[in-house]
C-alpha cells in the first residue's frame, strides 16, 4: 500500500502539489502563532524603565498575547477549510482512478487505506516543509507586531519550541487525514461503474455531510442574526464576529447549490458572447469545481468585512457613547494639575471638572474570570484623582451601586475598567489598599461605576487624600462648561493663549477617542488577518490549479470544436472571475447580516444606528482576490492548453 501510494503521489504530483503547499503553509502559520504567543506571554521587561513605561510595555505585550491567542484558532479554522477542501477535492478528482482500482479487484477497505496513506504521506511531508518555514513566519509575525507597536524594536521571539512545532505538525497531518477521510469513505461506497460514467452517486455533489453542516450552520446563522437584534452593543459585535465564521461555513458547505444559482445572474451578461455563454455553462455544470474555488473567497470576505466592520462599529460607538456621557462644551488636556487649576479663572468658564492621572498602585480583592475565589491583586497602573461633585456634574454615567457623593476622605470609587477587563469589581463597603507617597492607606469602596464601551479608568480617588505636589505634577484632562451667551471658540482661544493646554470641543474629543480606538483596532486587524488572508487566497489558487489540471481533455475538445487557444484561456479567465465575484458577493452577504444586527443594537443604546463599512479594506480584498484569481487562471489555463489538442481529446487524466 505504501509503494502504491508513493507511486500515485509521484505520478499525480501536479494534483497533490496544491495540497502539499496548503499543509505546509498551515503548519507554518500555526507554528509561528504559537511561537510568538509563547514569547510574549512572559516577556522580560527592563528594570531601567520608569513605572509608566513598564506599564505601557506590559500592556502592549498583553495586547500581542491576546491577538496571537485569537490568531492561532483562526489559522486552524482556515487550515481546516483550505487543507480539508483541497484534499477532499483532490480525492474527488481521482474518482475514475479509484473506480479502475475497484474494477481490478481492490476492495473498499483497500481503497480507503490507500487514500489514508496518501494523506498521511502528504501530511508528514507538509509538516516537514512547514516546520522550517514556520521559523521564517515567526520572524515575519514578530516584525509585524513590532511595526504596529505591540512589541519593542529588536524584540527576539522563540524561533524553535518543540511543543509548538509538534502541535502544529500534528494539526497539519491530522487536518489532511480528516480532509480526505470523508471523501475516501464516499469514494469507497460509490459503485465503480457509476464513477467511470459519472452517474448516480458519483454525480451527486451535495453529500449528506455537506447537507448536515450547511443546514445546521445556516440555522445557527439565522439564530445569531435574530439574537443580535436584541443584544447590547458588545453582544451584537461579538455575535457579528461569530456570524462571520458560522455563516461562511454555511455558505461554503452549500456552495455547490448556491454558486450555480448565482451564476444564472451573471448569465444575463455572459450570454451576449459565445465565450461568456460557455463559461456560464461550465460554472453551472462543474458545481464541485466552482464550489471549491468560491469557498475560500466566501470565508475570506466574510472574515475581513465581519471582523473589520465589527471593530469599526466598536470604535465609532465609543465616540458616540463618550459624547453622550459627557456634559460640557470643551475638553482641555493639560500637562500638569497646576495648569488645570488655572482654568476656573479664565473669563467665560462657568464650571470645570478636572481628572488627574496619578501613578498609584492599588491592591484589591478581586476574582478573575474563570477563578472561583477572590484573591488580592495589585493593579500596577494609574488612578484618577477627582473632585466628586464636579465629576458628577460633568458626566451622566451614574454608579450602579453606591454614590459619588460619598467620595471624600479615605474612600475610592471603582471605575468601569475592572468588569471590562474580566475582574469582579469590589462591592460597596469593601476595602482596597493604595500606596500614597510611600504610605499604605486603606480606602473604603463607596461607588461602583457600570461597564462602558470605552474601558476607561479602574479606580477614582478623592483629590484630598493625595499630596498637593503629586496633584500639581499629574497630567490632567478637564471638561469645561462655558457660561451662557459666551462663544465656545472664544473661550478655547483664551485657554490656549493662557498656555493651559490643548483644547477640543466635546464632539471633537469624542471623535479623537474613536479614532484612537480605531488605530488600535487596525493594528489588531493587520496582525490577525494579514497572513491569514494570504493563506485563504492560497486556497483559491490551489483549487484553480487542481481543477484546471484535470480539464486538459475538456479544453482540447473545445479547441477541436473551433476555439483557438487564446479563446480557451479567456474563457477560463471569465469563468474564474465570475466564480470569484460570486464568492466575494456571498461573503459580503454574511457580513451584511452581522452589520444589520449591530445597527439595530447600537440604535437602541446610543440613539444612532452605527454601521461601518471598511471600504478601503474591502477594495484591497476585492482587487487582491481578482488579481490572484486572474493570474492563476491564466497560468493554469495556458499550461493545460500547451499540448496539441488531438493528443488530449480522448484523455482521461
Amino acid at each position: 500500500m505504501l509503494t502504491l501510494s508513493l507511486s500515485t503521489l509521484r505520478d499525480r504530483k501536479q494534483l497533490f502539489a496544491g495540497a502539499l503547499v496548503a499543509i505546509a503553509l498551515g503548519v507554518a502559520l500555526v507554528q509561528s502563532s504559537l511561537h510568538v504567543l509563547h514569547s510574549v506571554s512572559d516577556p522580560a521587561i527592563p528594570a531601567r524603565l520608569s513605572r509608566a513605561e513598564r506599564d505601557d510595555m506590559r500592556e502592549n505585550y498583553v495586547g500581542a498575547a491576546v491577538t496571537m491567542g485569537l490568531q492561532a484558532p483562526l489559522v486552524v479554522f482556515l487550515a481546516i477549510l483550505v487543507v480539508g477542501s483541497t484534499c477532499s477535492f483532490a480525492v474527488a478528482q481521482r474518482r475514475r482512478d479509484l473506480a479502475l482500482l475497484r474494477v481490478l479487484g481492490a476492495g473498499r477497505g483497500q481503497t480507503k487505506r490507500l487514500l489514508a496513506t496518501e494523506s498521511l504521506l502528504l501530511g508528514v511531508a507538509g509538516a516537514l516543509l512547514g516546520a522550517p518555514l514556520g521559523v521564517a513566519m515567526t520572524w515575519v509575525q514578530t516584525r509585524l507586531l513590532e511595526h504596529v507597536g505591540f512589541v519593542p524594536a529588536g524584540f527576539e521571539p522563540v524561533y524553535w519550541h518543540w511543543g509548538s512545532v509538534l502541535a502544529a505538525s500534528a494539526a497539519g497531518a491530522g487536518i489532511a487525514l480528516l480532509g480526505s477521510w470523508s471523501a475516501a469513505r464516499r469514494a469507497a461506497r460509490i459503485r465503480p461503474l457509476e464513477s467511470l460514467r459519472e452517474t448516480g452517486a458519483a454525480a451527486r455533489v451535495m453529500t449528506r455531510g455537506r447537507w448536515c453542516v450547511g443546514v445546521v450552520c445556516l440555522a445557527l446563522s439565522v439564530v445569531l442574526v435574530v439574537g443580535a437584534q436584541s443584544a447590547d452593543p458588545i453582544g451584537a459585535i461579538t455575535i457579528a464576529m461569530t456570524l462571520s465564521i458560522v455563516g461562511a461555513v454555511a455558505l461554503s458547505a452549500l456552495s455547490p447549490l448556491v454558486v450555480p444559482l448565482a451564476a444564472r445572474l451573471f448569465g444575463m451578461v455572459f450570454r451576449r458572447s459565445p465565450l461568456g455563454a460557455l463559461a456560464e455553462a461550465n460554472i453551472r455544470d462543474g458545481a464541485r469545481r466552482t464550489a471549491s474555488v468560491a469557498a475560500p473567497l466566501i470565508t475570506l470576505v466574510s472574515l475581513v468585512l465581519g471582523l473589520s466592520g465589527a471593530l469599526g462599529v466598536l470604535a465609532r460607538s465609543i465616540g458616540v457613547e463618550q459624547e453622550r456621557l459627557t456634559r460640557g462644551d470643551i475638553v482641555v488636556a493639560s500637562a500638569n494639575g497646576e495648569q488645570a487649576a488655572r482654568l476656573a479663572g479664565v473669563p467665560g468658564v462657568a464650571d470645570v471638572s478636572s481628572q488627574l492621572t496619578v501613578p498609584v498602585p492599588v491592591t484589591a480583592e478581586v476574582r478573575k474570570d474563570g477563578t472561583r475565589a477572590a484573591r488580592p491583586h495589585t493593579f500596577e497602573d494609574r488612578v484618577v484623582a477627582v473632585d466628586a461633585a464636579a465629576y458628577a456634574r460633568a458626566r451622566t454615567l451614574a454608579p450602579k451601586s453606591g454614590s459619588l457623593a460619598d467620595l471624600h476622605g479615605d474612600t475610592v470609587a471603582v471605575g468601569p475598567a475592572l468588569p471590562a477587563e474580566g475582574f469582579s469589581a469590589p462591592k460597596v463597603g469593601d476595602t482596597v489598599t493604595v500606596a500614597v507617597a510611600g504610605t499604605e492607606r486603606k480606602l473604603r469602596v463607596v461607588a461602583v461605576l457600570p461597564e462602558t464601551l470605552d474601558i476607561g479608568d479602574r479606580f477614582l480617588l478623592p483629590r484630598e487624600i493625595l499630596p498637593a505636589g503629586v496633584l500639581a505634577a499629574a497630567a490632567s484632562e478637564s471638561i469645561v462648561t462655558v457660561a451662557p451667551g459666551v462663544p465656545v471658540a472664544e473661550v478655547e482661544e483664551r485657554i490656549r493663549a493662557a498656555g493651559i493646554g490643548g483644547t477640543a470641543t466635546v464632539a471633537e474629543w469624542a471623535d479623537r477617542r474613536a479614532e484612537a480606538q480605531q488605530d488600535g483596532n487596525d493594528k489588531i486587524f493587520a496582525v490577525l488577518l494579514g497572513l491569514a488572508g494570504v493563506y485563504a487566497l492560497v486556497g483559491v489558487v490551489n483549487a484553480l490549479v487542481i481543477a484546471t489540471a484535470e480539464r486538459r481533455a475538456e479544453f482540447a475538445v473545445a479547441r477541436l470544436s473551433g476555439l483557438e487557444r487564446p479563446q480557451v484561456v479567456r474563457m477560463a479567465v471569465v469563468e474564474a472571475c465570475a466564480v470569484a465575484a460570486i464568492g466575494l458577493g456571498l461573503g459580503s452577504v454574511v457580513a451584511a447580516a452581522g452589520m444589520a444586527g449591530m445597527a439595530k443594537s447600537t440604535a437602541a443604546v446610543t440613539g444612532t444606528a452605527i454601521v461601518v463599512v471598511p471600504w478601503g479594506t474591502l477594495a484591497a480584498t476585492v482587487l487582491g482576490a481578482f488579481a490572484v484569481t486572474v493570474t492563476a487562471a491564466v497560468v493554469t489555463a495556458r499550461a493545460a492548453t500547451r499540448e496539441r489538442p488531438a493528443a488530449l481529446a480522448a484523455a482521461r487524466t
